[in-house]
């Protein structure tokens, strides 16, 4: 095996163009292996493994600088970079590998923690002007995918490449896919320059003062090297174009696209999934109401930003819903101004966004949505400790972020019933933009009643009422907020449980309807307790005698953590909660 002995891409060019392609093979069945056991982005790196070999073979990185965009097509970089344990190895040793490139793993061959999506062109430029100040000569090589190319900072980052006009070449990776198909006018450029061999008269990049070349063929390893040959070196703003295949090479994965682009482990013979069966998911939910809500309402519209499927929206969902279904691309920014004016001109949107990608919305959301005080719905999905966990996209922010914006409502539900109750409620009205953060420990059920309208001041709902001690559990923390009641009963301590349902601000009355016979509130928060809910209510208290205990995860960057040791390193585990508290008193 050539990509056991492989420590450096120097390795690489001792070998002739038959060793080559028997690496690329060898790097594609190690990435498989990988993905089939370790879960993990198939698609994109299955794609990009013959271009991976070309780029080390003819560039001298680590002295010329390589920088991926997002990072789902970095597994063959890994591969060829010393990290071949990672994917050839033991579970232990693939847990050692990030699925994103990170300098703080290989600060010798990656530049940049890459995880969301666009960053790439904008990060060399700068490595670009400290070349020409510093007057080296190394080649600044960017790999870009086209689904990269709508979000605004692709475009920002190639502006700016232009305007120094010097030595940069940007690889755009064409493969006719983001995670889902493309979105946005670019891909029509795309397409014709796809169609034309790279001749057709309107040339996107042309136009932008970029030297273009286009490949056919990009998957193949000897007309990469030839095309990447023709290019280093150069001292101009430079784009090859390389049309790849998603999923080259693993048959299931070109046959669904879609949904092989990520993949929880799976059986590598013939693409089976060796996960349990499927549960009842908020996904799946949502998109199933939306689609019979969509038929007695022409003006609700789900909008979605290059993650349709957050919104349960598979293709053929999609198809269903028509034009009641917007998806804009990787571009959070457009959304939230979209829904904003979608909103102004008489219709429901409702945008469905991960947390962590809503980070790129902030302004928007408090300019062109709050400010102006129009009633569209943000979902937010994978919000807080239970989902992703890498250090790119942990979801820990979205409280602290959203409540700090005036005008926006943050709701909490804690059940499936409460949910989609306060859904339907900021659909229906009409003077707020809404936003609501979809649980993620399950789809909880309650046979209690749920309230179905929710006013634009905070009404908490005590849930129990019992005295020393209150509980103020927050969304997915509400059933352990449940838990730590029930333990607490254990000790002769008979607490009161309160759902707030509402984030981003205090209800003074239920607060100080405390004050008579309480000692001691604890508030659970999923997420950074660093500015969020908690604080806030800590916050209110300060003047009086109230003692409060804020739970919630300490702000910092945390990667690939565990979840069990994450809640006991912040005192967060239901045993912890119930000994702090009994410390307390």
């Amino acid at each position: 095996m050539y990509i056991e002995k492989i420590q450096s891409p120097a390795n690489l060019k001792q070998l002739d163009l038959k060793a080559l392609k028997v690496v690329a093979d060898e790097t594609r069945k190690a990435v498989l292996n990988r993905v089939s056991k370790h879960g993990g982005h198939v698609g994109p790196n299955l794609g990009f493994v013959e271009a991976t070999v070309a780029l080390h073979y003819v560039f001298n990185t680590p002295t010329d600088k390589l920088v991926f965009d997002v990072s789902h097509q970095s597994y063959p970089h890994k591969v060829l970079t010393g990290r071949v344990s990672g994917f050839l190895g033991d579970m232990e040793a693939m847990d050692a590998v990030s699925g994103y490139s990170s300098p703080t793993e290989c600060p010798e061959y990656d530049n940049f923690e890459v995880g969301h999506t666009s960053t790439s062109v904008s990060l060399a430029t700068g490595l670009q002007k400290a070349r020409d100040i510093r007057g080296t000569k190394e080649n600044i090589v960017v790999v870009i995918g086209d689904g990269s190319l709508s979000g605004g900072e692709a475009f920002e980052g190639m502006d700016e490449a232009s305007e120094l006009g010097t030595g940069i070449i940007i690889i755009v990776n064409d493969n006719e896919m983001s995670i889902a198909e493309n979105h946005g006018g670019i891909y029509k450029n795309l397409r014709a320059l796809r169609e034309s061999k790279g001749t057709c008269e309107h040339n996107w990049f042309k136009a932008w003062g970029f030297e273009y070349k286009y490949l056919e063929e990009g998957n193949d390893v000897e007309k990469l090297i030839e095309v990447f040959r023709s290019v280093k070196d150069t001292d101009k703003p430079t784009i090859v174009h390389i049309h790849t295949e998603k999923g080259h090479g693993f048959a299931p994965a070109v046959e669904n696209k879609e949904a092989w682009h990520y993949s929880m482990p799976f059986n590598v013979e013939n693409g089976s999934s060796l996960e349990g069966p499927e549960h009842e998911s908020y996904d799946q939910l949502l998109s199933d109401w939306m689609l019979q809500e969509m038929k007695k309402d022409k003006t609700l519209i789900a909008v979605t930003s290059g993650t349709p499927t957050a919104a349960g929206f598979t293709a053929e969902k999609r198809k269903q819903a028509g034009k009641q279904h917007v998806d804009v691309g990787i571009a959070e920014e457009q959304a939230a101004a979209m829904v904003s004016g979608m909103a102004k001109g008489g219709l429901r949107p409702v945008w469905t966004v991960v947390s962590t990608f809503l980070q790129r919305a902030y302004d928007q959301i408090a300019q062109d949505l709050c400010i102006n005080s129009n009633p569209a719905v943000i979902n937010v999905t994978g919000g807080g400790v239970l989902w992703m966990n890498d250090i790119t996209h942990i979801c820990l922010f979205d409280i602290p972020m959203l409540c700090s914006i005036p005008n926006l409502i943050y709701l909490a539900p804690t059940t499936c019933e409460e949910y989609f109750a306060m859904l339907r409620w900021a659909i229906l009205q009409d003077k707020k933009p809404i936003a609501i953060r979809i649980p993620t420990n399950g789809v909880n059920h309650t046979t209690e009643a749920v309230d179905a309208a929710y006013g634009y001041e905070p009404k908490y709902k005590m849930v129990h009422r019992g005295s020393k001690v209150a509980i103020i559990a927050a969304g997915s923390f509400y059933q352990k907020g449940e838990n730590v009641v029930r333990l607490l009963a254990d000790k002769g301590i008979d607490a009161t449980l309160i759902n707030p349902r509402y984030l981003n601000a205090v209800d003074a009355d239920t607060l100080d309807s405390l004050m008579t016979d309480h000692q001691l509130v604890v508030t659970l928060e999923d997420g950074c307790k660093d500015g969020g809910f908690g604080e806030r209510i800590a916050s209110y208290y300060g003047p009086t005698e109230m003692k409060v205990l804020v739970g919630g995860v300490k702000k910092d960057l945390y990667d690939r953590f565990d979840l069990q040791q994450l809640l006991s390193d912040n005192r967060l585990l239901d045993e912890q909660i119930v000994e702090d508290v009994m410390r307390s008193l």
